[in-house]
């Protein structure tokens, strides 16, 4: 068993870690953070104790980031649990723009967790 995140550049990816790495200490398995931001990844301020891998997508930029994230899925047989970070988006967003988490709450194989910011995180 393991635990799998999605991690953007936004305070939802950044909230999808922590909460990821909150489950993985409560399930005491290892957590993989599949870094979509583009810059280092910083784990340090994560829960002590929880082993985790930070790994680059694969297949570079011409894969999207979404198949980036369910090849991951794919590859790790133990993975047991998806982490998103989600953010409400207006009705002209959703029909215009794809959203990853979106995409990956529909498409994962495996159970997914999805991380809302509260309205006073969002605010700030």
């Amino acid at each position: 068993m393991s635990v799998l995140v999605a991690v953007t550049d936004s305070p939802e990816g950044r909230a999808a870690l922590e909460a990821a790495a909150n489950e993985a200490t409560h399930l005491n398995v290892p957590l993989t953070a599949v870094n979509l931001t583009g810059a280092d990844l910083d784990v340090s301020r994560l829960a002590a104790g929880v082993p985790v891998e930070v790994v680059l997508p694969a297949g570079g930029s011409d894969v999207d980031e979404v198949e980036q994230v369910l090849q991951a899925i794919e590859e790790r047989s133990e993975v047991t649990r998806l982490v998103v970070g989600v953010r409400k988006r207006s009705p002209i967003g959703k029909a215009v723009l794809g959203s990853i988490a979106q995409r990956l709450i529909l498409e994962s194989s495996v159970p997914v967790l999805s991380v809302k910011l509260s309205d006073a995180e969002t605010r700030s």
